[in-house]
């Protein structure tokens, strides 16, 4: 049992929420007529996807809405759910109940969900299809269309039996396959328009690309050339310049010693005239001579004192003789006073100053005349006074020697002076002369070395000009190659597989390095040629253009390829639905045979293929004249049906009675039921237009067929409700609502009994 039960809310006539159990194979709904039996099947129908109102009798979705009755306000919204028990996995669903609800609005929208989830009505029709089942066809056969399939074309015929056979699903999947291949088609037509829109730019910019290439090839060249003479023009003057200040640093310091130098000895010349020692020499020579006269003056008065002194102390001696005559003065007295004069004598020597020799020579001379005084004057005063001429000439003698030592000593010195003013004013001419000699040289030297700087500084200018245009060369490198060109810090020059060293690179004679800087000012004329810059622009929209075009390509192929699978698919498909078609009209045929003639005691009935020829309408008279009359006609396919009655001559469904159109559409149904069972057959009031015999006949087939589906009968035949195991009864009060009554047979029958 796949069918468990419906439950309807709002719908149509059912304003109450009803509930219906499916539990048993045959299931019968009953009740007067307009009481709502019909609107359960229609139920059915809308659950399960019906998109037309005119099945749903009805003309916009609310009509399929309670609309309220005189006791009962009308309702907003209808919906119905129907419930599977999936644990055999009928759906290819991983779930044990599976519910389908749908609901309708006031406004006209619907919703559908899948056990409460919202989803798609696509999702519930590939759910249903893989089931058998479908919105309607052979599963639901409602009142007055039981000659359905009699009545309807060979297109629609075939339609109703490709859902009963379960090759919708197949269907679904080959018109989403088409649908799928047409636009696929029309993005290949649409990215092959965009490839021809590109494709002139695309040329123009490969020829761009391409000459940007080649001027980038020859500019990755220049750049490779240019660090190279960068790198050894960098060299170079870092060397040029560490060696020109290291050859003006000597030459400076030299010269700034050498004008020192020559300063020092004009200064010597300045001050070591031989003018200015003639005057001290001569001033020297002045003083000598004025000491050596002083010397000889005072040496001229000694000479005279001692000669009076001599004088002086004859006539003493000669009175003391004739003094010794009359009255010598006693011997210790002599001595005494001799004594006290030798140390007067010896103190007026070291006595420098006259006053105080004078003072001494007083204090002698009172001693003498105390000496003299105490005898009885044996003294006359003629020697008294040669005593103190004697006395006095002896003080001035020592005096006068006291100052002739001293103008010796002076004499002396002033010698001395005039000798060494004499030799330094030979040492000053000498040095004099040394000193010009000395200016001259230097003189000479701080010429040289002038000139030595001059040719410095002419180099340094040059320096300073390579320096400047080694700047301007590295601007206009940068314009041309960009920064790479001009990295150098760490590019090596490798020359016979070898690095040069720094040293080498500078002692490089400077014409190979100019005739580099020319071969780079004709790369640069060329590469100004090639429009300058990097063609980094035109190369990106290349790229661009061509990652476009690549893109689209791909595309194509990806389109290409999405087309032919699914030009295979459709081929698969188209072939599975012809096989499966062809297979199951053939069950169909014998199961249609057997009912056939179980419901007409006889005769035979088949369902052949047919193909219908349809013409295409053209539009215009330029189609006309495209379109091949192949192409102008398309081939379907129909079924046609066929049937032989009992003892009557009659071969085609136009020549049959209403009862035996009726009963032939029902051994057509139970047949096709019996190829695919659906999980569950509707049959509204089919059995309305049989006789007593035939629904006997009719309650026969459905209990032959409830074995392989559930069927729910809408009926008023006694015969057909007697095969029923539920029996539900639906009335309908004076308030316009449907109401359900439900009564099981089996426990019916319990109860009588």
């Amino acid at each position: 049992m796949h069918l468990k039960g419906l439950e309807l809310s709002g719908f149509k006539s059912f304003a109450k929420k009803t509930a219906i159990d499916f539990n048993v194979p045959i299931t019968a709904i009953v009740g007067p007529n307009g009481s709502g039996k019909s609107n359960i099947a229609e139920a059915f129908r809308f659950v399960l996807g019906e998109q037309s109102m005119k099945s749903l009798r009805g003309k916009r979705g609310e009509d399929l809405i309670f609309n309220g009755s005189k006791t009962i306000q009308k309702m907003n919204r209808a919906s119905v759910k129907l419930t599977f028990d999936n644990r055999a996995r009928f759906f290819p669903l991983e779930l044990d109940e599976i519910t389908l609800e749908r609901a309708v609005h006031r406004d006209g929208i619907n919703e559908y969900l899948i056990n409460g989830s919202s989803v798609r009505l696509r999702d519930i029709l590939e759910l249903l299809s893989s089931a058998n089942i479908g919105a309607s066809g052979h599963h639901i056969i409602s009142q007055g269309e039981a000659d359905r399939l009699l009545n309807a074309s060979l297109k629609e015929r075939r339609e109703m039996i490709e859902e009963a056979l379960g090759l919708k699903l197949y269907q679904y999947k080959r018109e989403e396959s088409e649908r799928k291949l047409l636009k696929t088609e029309e993005n290949i037509a649409q990215v092959g328009s965009l490839r021809k829109e590109i494709a002139p730019h695309l040329a123009f910019l490969g020829k761009q690309a391409e000459k940007v290439k080649k001027g980038e090839a020859m500019r990755e060249e220049f750049r490779e050339k240019a660090k190279e003479y960068l790198r050894r023009e960098e060299i170079y003057l870092a060397f040029e310049k560490k060696d020109i200040n290291e050859e003006r640093q000597g030459p400076s310091l030299e010269l700034s010693e050498a004008e020192k130098k020559i300063s020092r000895a004009k200064e010597t010349l300045s001050s070591s005239s031989e003018k200015s020692f003639q005057g001290e020499i001569l001033s020297a020579e002045k003083e000598y001579r004025e000491t050596k006269d002083e010397e000889e003056s005072i040496r001229f008065n000694l000479g005279r004192i001692e000669g009076e002194l001599s004088s002086e102390r004859k006539s003493l001696d000669r009175l003391k003789r004739e003094s010794e005559k009359k009255e010598a003065i006693p011997y210790e007295e002599i001595e005494s006073f001799s004594h006290e004069c030798n140390c007067v004598r010896e103190e007026a020597e070291h006595e420098e100053d006259i006053s105080k020799l004078r003072h001494i020579i007083r204090s002698l001379s009172d001693k003498l005349h105390t000496l003299l005084s105490k005898r009885n004057s044996s003294l006359s005063g003629e020697a008294e006074m040669l005593g103190k001429e004697v006395f006095e000439l002896e003080a001035k003698k020592k005096s006068l020697e006291h100052e002739y030592g001293e103008a010796r000593e002076k004499s002396k010195i002033t010698s001395e002076k005039l000798e060494n003013l004499g030799r330094r004013s030979r040492e000053a001419t000498e040095t004099l002369r040394e000193s010009e000699k000395e200016i001259f040289s230097l003189l000479s030297r701080k010429n040289e070395l002038v000139a030595l700087l001059s040719s410095l500084r002419t180099r340094e200018e040059m320096f300073l000009r390579d320096k400047a245009n080694f700047d301007e060369e590295i601007k206009e490198i940068q314009a041309l190659g960009g920064l790479e060109a001009i990295r150098i810090s760490h590019y090596e020059i490798i020359t016979d597989g070898r690095a040069l060293s720094e040293p080498e690179i500078a002692g490089e004679s400077r014409s190979e390095q100019e005739e580099r800087r020319k071969r780079l000012e004709r790369m640069k004329i060329r590469l100004e040629e090639f429009g300058g810059g990097s063609g980094e622009e035109v190369l990106k929209e290349f790229d661009e253009a061509k990652a476009r075009d690549e893109f689209l390509l791909r595309e194509v192929e990806d389109l290409q390829r999405s087309a032919e699978s699914l030009k295979e698919l459709i081929l698969d498909l188209t072939e599975k639905l012809r096989s499966e078609f062809s297979a199951g009209i053939a069950k169909i045929n014998t199961e249609f045979k057997n009912y056939f003639s179980l419901m007409f005691g006889g005769g035979t009935a088949s369902i052949d293929i047919q193909k219908i020829e349809k013409r295409r309408v053209l539009l215009n008279e330029e189609e006309m004249e495209m379109d091949s009359d192949e192409e102008k006609k398309k081939v379907e396919e129909g079924i046609e049906i066929s049937v032989s009655l009992p003892h009557k001559r009659i071969k085609g469904l136009e020549m049959l009675s209403g009862g035996e159109r009726a009963l032939t559409s029902i051994a057509l149904l139970f047949a096709i039921s019996q190829v695919n069972p659906p999980p569950f057959v509707i049959l509204d009031e089919t059995d309305a237009a049989l006789d007593e015999a035939n629904s006997r006949k009719y309650g026969d087939m459905i209990e032959n067929l409830s074995a392989n589906s559930e069927l729910i009968l809408i009926t008023h035949n006694r015969e057909t409700m007697s095969r029923a195991g539920v029996l539900y009864g639906v009335t309908m009060g004076s308030d316009a609502v449907s109401k359900l009554l439900s009564v099981r047979f089996d426990e019916a029958v319990a109860v009588v009994k």
